[in-house]
């Protein structure tokens, strides 16, 4: 489980700041860039927590 939480949270921060780039290049419109920007946020803030410091919380 803590390795599919780890797979979408850092899928939710690669569309986090991919759309920006591809923007920046012209491959990309505003707006479909802030929607996959809004789907990685929200990917990132859900899953990251629950993975994030668990290791030290652990060993103490």
């Amino acid at each position: 489980m803590k390795n599919i939480l780890k797979i979408v949270s850092f899928a939710g921060l690669v569309l986090s700041i991919v759309p920006p780039v591809l923007l920046f290049l012209g491959k990309l419109e505003m707006d479909p860039m802030k929607l996959w920007m809004g789907v990685g946020m929200v990917a990132w803030m859900v899953t990251a927590p629950f993975w994030i410091n668990k290791s030290s919380q652990q060993s103490q």
